[in-house]
């Protein structure tokens, strides 16, 4: 077994260590949710943590570590009684991202099930988590199915396993802890806010800092043992303190005033529900007990604050997670004066950990806003009129960014057919989840028996197998494993005409907005989204596909305007984009969005060359929508060419809005075909 890096020898990420000592010391506060960029020591300070936990006796025997002392009266392995015990470290176990949900928790045989009547179960990995750590890297990643079901035992205490009638319960009380890169993707805010502290961790920008990072990842590297034995003595000492808090955590008093404090600072925060007041009060008495104290302090209040509402914060996928210190002090000195102990009220940002010389700390800071940024400072007003601007070199008639109109609900736009992508809420999909529609023979492992057509391929059989009283003889090839439709995520790619002719019309405002509805709808659905513009000389790739709507969001934000229209050179480009993602997901269905007006005036024969290209997703059969951008009293009409050329449908900024266009996209076949007929 590899000798994990130390826990103390972590440098900074104060707020990251001080939320899993918490919750080492206090189960209950409910877990963690690690959000930070790349190489920011998240996944290296979890496990570092599992080697800092308590040891626990388990029964001897039992795969699913019941306690000696009170043993799971339902135990699969049960019952204990007065049998035999022995004591190991507390486990790690990681959940991988691609783990099945019978990886998860746990399988049945169903073939004995069926046939002998016994309840041969497999467990899990909630069954091995069970009293130790339960680990997800890139949980924003995990399918929404798992996320649910670890976050239900989580909440539960147990596991449940049903298949067909036949059920096994098992104990399953473990740390969760999270870690995420937001780049990648957000959780659903109802799945945020089961974890009970979020953290938000950063590489330090001071040079020292960086070099003794470097310093003690090469130490480590040359000499894991070694490296460990130099902290032996902190990591002993920080131990011993998770221990004493533990035993302290009892005694802690949580008084009426602290109580008042934190309900008046979730009220004052508008958090939803009343999880966040429980969280914060578990996590304030867990801070006392770190600190060695048997009240629950002001100060505590504000750390507990600061670790357990941020992410409670957000009303939408765009909101960045955050605090408002400000106004969180004010709320406690308005409330701290109702006798909820010393150091109330006090105006100074106290010291979260007074006189600790381990990990703790706080600066529980809420990230800073970054608004949009653009280079467009000194840039140029449109030149020209009639949307025509002029061309007199690279950048020529540039506009700053506007900012996106009010968003809005839209309907559902879905990829016509039946695919087998990734599980999401968009499009029509065999998936693992859903109704059922039939049954096929079982490729590798059973994991949804359909009993009516396994009782069909077995029935024929009974007389030559010998079947003697009520039970039925089946056999492994009759069984048969239940299809099931659900819904799946999609590709969602938006071409964005960003050229003078969109801009000098005041457009961009409700462009941006209707682009920042679909985006919103591409969040709720579990859809990746890209963005490609088109403006001036030629296209780019403004996000590749990517599965973090914010980025999308913040890309479109900052999204410049100006120039002439090659919308060729935009519909190659989104080709081209979804030629490779193809290669790398070949389950996910594509649906382009093209947000224009039509107008085609960059580049030689930009007419020709666009609806060459429109042809290319025709022939394809890839679904396409028309974003028809196209205002006045006078229209040309080229957006709904341009939608014929893709086979696909044209929809006006104001139809987006509009009951009429709940079945959209489910008539981009129905409208393809007809074109090809017309052709």
């Amino acid at each position: 077994m590899s000798t994990p890096f130390p826990f103390t020898a972590v440098v900074g990420q104060d707020d990251l260590r001080l939320a899993l000592l918490l919750n080492a010391v206090s189960p209950a506060v409910g877990g963690v949710l690690v959000r930070g960029e790349k190489g920011t020591a998240k996944s290296t300070a979890v496990r570092a943590l599992s080697v800092l936990l308590p040891g626990v006796d388990v029964v001897a025997g039992c795969r699913f570590s019941c306690d000696p002392g009170a043993p799971d009266p339902v135990c699969p392995d049960g019952p204990h009684e007065g049998g035999a015990y022995e004591s190991r470290a507390a486990r790690m176990v990681e959940l991988p991202v691609g783990a099945s949900e019978d990886r998860l928790v746990g399988a049945l045989d169903i073939e004995r099930a069926l046939s002998e009547g016994v309840k041969s179960f497999e467990p899990g990995l909630l069954a091995d988590a069970h009293r130790g750590i339960l680990y997800v890297d890139e949980v924003n990643l995990l399918h929404d199915h798992l996320v649910d079901l670890l976050l239900d035992a989580a909440a539960m205490g147990a596991s449940y396993v049903e298949r067909e009638g036949v059920s096994v319960r098992h104990a399953a009380k473990f740390l969760l802890v999270g870690t995420m890169n937001p780049e990648e993707g957000e959780l659903r805010p109802q799945l945020l806010d089961r974890f009970g502290l979020t953290v938000e961790v950063a590489a330090s920008r001071e040079p020292d800092q960086r070099v003794e990072v470097v310093r003690r990842r090469l130490a480590y590297d040359d000499d894991p043992a070694g490296f460990a034995a130099r902290w032996a003595d902190e990591e002993t000492a920080v131990r011993a303190r998770i221990v004493a808090a533990r035993e302290l955590l009892p005694s802690v008093r949580l008084g009426d005033g602290a109580l008042r404090q934190i309900a008046a600072t979730c009220a004052a925060f508008e958090v939803d529900g009343m999880r966040a007041d429980i969280v914060m009060a578990r996590t304030a008495v867990a801070l006392a007990a770190w600190a060695g104290r048997t009240d629950v302090l002001a100060e505590d209040v504000r750390q507990a604050a600061l670790l357990a509402l941020p992410h409670r914060r957000r009303r939408n996928p765009f909101d960045a997670p955050g605090l408002d210190e400000n106004k969180l002090d004010e709320t406690l000195e308005e409330f701290g004066g109702q006798g909820s102990g010393e150091g109330e009220g006090d105006d100074e940002d106290p010291d979260p950990d007074p006189g600790s010389d381990g990990p703790g700390g706080g600066g529980g800071q809420a990230p800073e806003s970054d608004g949009p940024q653009g280079d467009d400072a000194g840039a140029r007003p449109e030149a020209g009129e009639g949307g025509e601007p002029q061309p007199s070199g690279p950048g020529s008639g540039e506009q700053q960014p506007v900012r996106a109109a009010e968003p809005f609900r839209t309907k559902v736009l879905s990829v016509p057919g039946v695919g087998e992508g990734a599980a999401g809420r968009r499009s029509r999909a065999r998936t693992e989840r859903g109704r059922t529609t039939g049954s096929r023979r079982p490729q590798g492992a059973l994991t949804k028996l359909h009993l009516a057509a396994t009782v069909q391929a077995a029935a024929p059989h009974q007389r030559a197998r010998g079947r003697v009283g009520r039970g039925l003889v089946v056999r492994r090839d009759d069984l048969r494993q239940a299809t099931r439709e659900g819904r799946e995520g999609n590709l969602v790619l938006f071409v964005v005409d960003a050229s003078g002719s969109m801009a000098a019309r005041q457009r961009m405002s409700a462009v941006k907005g209707a682009v920042l509805s679909l985006l919103l709808d591409a969040y709720q659905r579990r859809d990746k989204v890209g963005l490609v513009t088109f403006r001036g000389a030629g296209a780019e790739v403004a996000l590749p596909p990517t599965s973090s709507v914010d980025a999308a969001a913040a890309r479109l934000e900052s999204l410049p305007t100006g120039g002439r229209t090659p919308l060729g050179a935009g519909l190659l480009k989104a080709h081209d984009v979804l030629r490779v993602e193809r290669l790398r997901d070949p389950a996910r269905r594509a649906l382009v969005v093209v947000v224009t007006d039509g107008r085609a005036t960059g580049g030689p024969e930009p007419v020709a060359l666009g609806a060459r290209a429109a042809r290319l997703f025709a022939a394809e059969g890839i679904a396409s929508v028309v974003v028809d951008c196209e205002s006045g009293v006078v229209r040309l009409g080229l957006a709904a060419q341009l939608a014929g050329d893709l086979a696909g449908t044209a929809v006006t900024l104001d139809e987006l809005r509009a009951d009429s266009i709940a079945g959209l996209v489910r008539d981009v076949q129905g409208d393809r075909y007809s074109n090809r007929r017309a052709a």
